[in-house]
């Protein structure tokens, strides 16, 4: 038997026949009056502190800082604090997944992001936007030409102004020259599902992000790995960039090694969270413990658990930050 592009295509949904709603007939359920104002934490977790330090230092070091975290950091409310950590100069990348593009794309262009699940697929709407399938638009436009997926959507929202860009990290981080490197997983995001999805563009726009971010890890060593909230994408990114990095490092005889790793969540972790979970114990498979507290830092950097929300940790990093002497971290040259 001969193998036919029409049997293959029998294979494939057709996307063609979906009914696309507008973001105006759907109820969100967070809008821009559930983003917090500036505010100073009034206690300031040990640990957030002595990693605040480390950030200070590694400002003075010109070593690099990176911030990683999971949808749910943007649809918490904290965005004023990380633009106002960036606009500082604390932060020298973030990375974010596929769902952290969406909200903060949303928030942007309406005011508005997160819609119930539950409610909408019953009706088989979860996730069908108009709106917000133009993402799909602008990763096409980005693969072709040649810019990265975080690039490329921050600077549509800060180039034709969308409404409620003030609240984008995005836009913040085109509009300050911070590379924001956005890793996809293909089927994870409700754009996936939309007929206008190119999933090469998707791959070659996340792909060129990915090695942006390995490039940031060049400059770790003294510096400061987070990760807020992501239990797979960040310490798997995070994993494989530094394997690269230690690779090429090792052939100019240099070590990568000494560099401090934060991880805030909601897991109950033990206090000797330094060892390694046994592989009988179900929190083995919780990868930010054993990849980025343990293995990762194993050769002479140090590690950091705090187990609370965004709301909480996030407010706190950036009062430890804000209220050092040392305000205008990375670009403080003194």
């Amino acid at each position: 038997m001969i193998w036919s592009s029409d049997m293959a295509s029998a294979l494939e949904f057709d996307r063609t026949s979906l009914k696309v709603a507008s973001l105006t007939a759907r109820q969100s359920d967070l809008t821009t009056a559930d983003v917090l104002p500036l505010s100073t934490a009034v206690n300031v977790h040990r640990s957030i502190q002595d990693v605040a330090d480390s950030i200070i230092n590694a400002g003075r070091d010109k070593a690099a800082v990176v911030f990683m975290m999971g949808g749910h950091v943007v649809r918490s409310g904290v965005q004023r604090y990380l633009i106002d950590l960036m606009e500082q100069g604390y932060l020298s990348c973030l990375a974010m997944n596929g769902a952290g593009v969406i909200h903060d794309f949303e928030f942007a262009l309406v005011g508005a992001t997160t819609e119930s699940v539950a409610h909408y697929i019953k009706e088989g709407y979860f996730g069908l936007w108009q709106e917000t399938g133009r993402i799909n638009d602008i990763v096409s436009a980005a693969a072709r030409d040649s810019l990265g997926l975080g690039e490329a959507i921050g600077r549509v929202i800060e180039e034709e102004q969308f409404p409620f860009r003030d609240l984008s990290v995005l836009a913040a981080g085109y509009r300050l020259g911070i590379p924001i490197t956005v890793h996809v997983g293909i089927g994870y995001d409700i754009v996936h599902q939309l007929p206008n999805c190119d999933g090469a563009a998707y791959g070659a726009t996340s792909y060129r992000d990915f090695l942006r971010f390995a490039q940031v890890l060049n400059s770790i060593e003294g510096g400061v790995v987070m990760n807020f909230g992501s239990s797979v994408m960040a310490p798997e990114v995070f994993l494989k960039a530094l394997s690269m990095v230690r690779n090429l490092a090792r052939q100019s005889r240099r070590t990568i090694s000494r560099f401090t790793t934060l991880v805030c969540d909601l897991v109950d972790l033990p206090t000797n969270y330094h060892q390694e979970p046994a592989s009988d114990n179900p929190l083995y498979y919780f990868r930010p413990w054993k990849t980025m507290l343990v293995r990762t830092v194993a050769d002479g950097g140090q590690s950091f658990y705090v187990k609370g929300r965004h709301q909480q940790t996030i407010p706190q990093l950036w009062t430890a930050l804000a209220g050092s002497s040392n305000r205008g971290g990375l670009h403080n040259d003194t």
